[in-house]
């Protein structure tokens, strides 16, 4: 079975205009930015101004945390004591980012402090019973795990063997039972009453840092903090709602400026951000696959040891690290497209992987470090959930992603037998199993699936906002939508249909895959890309004067000009528009044409 272009459904997103009329009139927000603040369930004036206008002091109290004051109490005896102290990360951009910023601010205040982050060939996932050991044969006293631990329960059994006091922050689901450890803080613990459950580990890491701060007096520390917060909280897709969307956007505005650390400043130039406006997107598609890259291809203390790094006379080995993880970048990428291709055609070709409602695609020699990229993008081209494992020898190392409505991890649960290690979320999930029951797993996780998959859950979905004549684009209305940045997960991009439009001229293609064409209605005419459309062309120019799009808007600066152009995300054939000139059709009575 293969991947034709699937049409979309367009989901008409639906409101209360009462609710939306009135933060309009209360707070003179432009009616569209409140249709949109609405539609994400911000409904009062309070929760709007903490939403477009977010602050430090908006941060609960970290100490609300569970067990977080006998963490904070623990290390501060080790920093009095001059007992070593280490920070045990994970490989992604949030275990990154958050062994960095704590370590740094155990640094500051005078700790004995070193790191450890497993390295994925060698070490595996996660805070494991030998790191413990080699810990301990360092003399540590105390370790924090960071974005891991919550489910190691045989680690935290030999710390307490060997007499290290092993404190956990997490934020990944709790099973039934903690493990047992001297401090275990994880907003989603059964018990604990924090009232933001959705940090990312990073997050959670900052609350620590955040309430070391506190308790030694220098809270003004804590915004520097906050930019590499930021990165990891964008990279792991949780929700900017609440404190992730104060860390994200002050965070994100911190990045933005021209001076930071020589480290991350040397990253920045390296992507061409410093000094730039840095968006969530610049995050996910620039900063974050080079940090991801090191953990994947490299070692992740690549791009720990670049983001440590202070103080000018380390500027040369600081672009030395930052060219390094360039090029391990550039390798992930060949390693990824060979991948993707392949498992491509196994879906293609063999009916017993692309005629079921999930994907579960092996193969020897598939490089570990990007089995769960090629899973998102086959998720992306089936809308399908998918699994990818690369089999090595007796064993076989998986990474799955999801679609909405679908439980992986469930899913996951359901066979759970077949794997000697397994854990993740609903959305995405990692795997080792012995290589000879990869064929009982597809036959059991695809009979899982296709009971529960239907048709329409598997058909892509394009989520409309709302209707934008373009006569209601004004500097207002950007100016409202530049104050809901960063979007993401939880306050996503806002995607709007324009009703019926005509071109204004022909469509041209744009590197043999997008379509740039200029766009009118009732006079107002913009410039419209749309990506990977170049296979519309004849279909575009055939209804030229009768399209419909779905669209969001985009900010361009070219020698310090701003225009504004629409980002095509699909076309349809609309109703007819009237000629220029002669009374055009009221743009509301096609709010909801399919």
């Amino acid at each position: 079975m293969s991947a034709p272009p699937l049409r979309l459904i367009w989901d008409h997103q639906t409101l209360d205009e009462g609710r939306a009329a009135a933060l309009t009139a209360s707070m003179d927000l432009d009616p569209v930015v409140a249709r949109l603040l609405v539609l994400r369930g911000i409904t009062t004036v309070d929760e709007a101004g903490r939403f477009l206008d977010p602050r430090l002091d908006h941060l609960h109290d970290p100490f609300r945390l569970a067990d977080l004051p006998r963490a904070v109490d623990r290390l501060q005896r080790a920093i009095e004591e001059r007992e070593r102290i280490a920070i045990h990360g994970d490989y992604d951009v949030d275990g990154v980012t958050s062994t960095v910023i704590l370590r740094r601010l155990l640094e500051l205040l005078g700790a004995n402090v070193i790191h450890f982050i497993p390295e994925r060939l060698r070490d595996g996932y996660g805070l494991e019973p030998a790191s413990i050991e080699r810990l301990a044969a360092q003399q540590v006293a105390v370790v924090v795990s960071v974005d891991c631990g919550i489910r190691s329960q045989a680690a935290a059994a030999r710390a307490r063997e060997l007499g290290i006091d092993l404190i956990v922050t997490d934020h990944h689901e709790p099973d039934a039972v903690l493990p047992p450890a001297l401090a275990v803080i994880n907003p989603k613990r059964r018990d604990c009453d924090y009232p933001d459950k959705d940090l990312a580990g990073v997050g959670v890491a900052l609350k620590l840092v955040q309430a070391l701060c506190e308790r030694a007096d220098r809270s003004r520390w804590l915004p520097a903090f906050v930019k590499l917060a930021a990165v990891g909280t964008v990279a792991d897709v949780v929700p900017l709602r609440g404190e992730n969307r104060v860390i994200a956007k002050l965070g994100l505005e911190r990045l933005s400026r021209k001076r930071h650390a020589v480290g991350l400043q040397a990253l920045l130039d390296s992507t061409g951000l410093l000094g730039e406006p840095v968006t969530s997107f610049h995050v996910a598609f620039r900063l974050a696959p080079r940090i991801n890259a090191a953990g994947r291809m490299s070692t992740p203390d690549l791009a720990t040891r670049l983001l440590l790094l202070t103080g000018e006379d380390r500027a040369a080995e600081a672009k030395s690290l930052a060219e390094q993880l360039e090029t391990v970048n550039l390798r992930r990428q060949e390693e990824e497209a060979e991948i993707l291709a392949a498992a491509r055609r196994r879906v293609d070709s063999d009916p017993d992987v692309g005629a079921h409602a999930i994907l579960v695609v092996w193969g020897a020699g598939w490089h570990r470090g990007v089995i769960g990229i090629v899973a998102s993008k086959l998720v992306d081209l089936f809308h399908r959930p998918a699994i990818v494992l690369a089999v090595e020898g007796s064993l076989a190392y998986g990474s799955g992603r999801s679609i909405p409505g679908f439980d992986l991890l469930g899913a996951l649960e359901h066979c759970g037998e077949l794997f000697t290690r397994f854990g993740g979320h609903r959305h995405a999930a990692g795997i080792t199993m012995e290589s000879d029951r990869l064929a009982e797993l597809r036959r059991r996780i695809t009979a899982f699936a296709d009971d529960r998959l239907g048709p329409e859950q598997l058909m892509p979905r394009l989520r409309i906002d709302c209707p934008l004549p373009l006569a209601a684009i004004t500097p207002e209305m950007i100016g409202g939508l530049r104050a809901m940045e960063p979007f993401g997960a939880g306050n996503p991009r806002p995607v709007f249909h324009s009703g019926p439009l005509q071109l204004a001229d022909a469509p041209r293609v744009l590197k043999s895959r997008h379509l740039a064409m200029r766009v009118r209605q009732e006079g107002r005419v913009f410039r419209a890309v749309a990506w990977r459309m170049a296979d519309r062309a004849d279909f575009v120019s055939r209804h030229r004067d009768a399209l419909d799009l779905a669209f969001n808007l985009t900010e361009n600066n070219y020698r310090g000009e701003r225009t504004i152009e629409l980002s095509v995300t699909d076309i349809r054939r609309g109703e007819t528009v009237a000629p220029e000139g002669s009374r055009p059709e009221p743009a509301a009575a096609q709010a909801s044409a399919p």
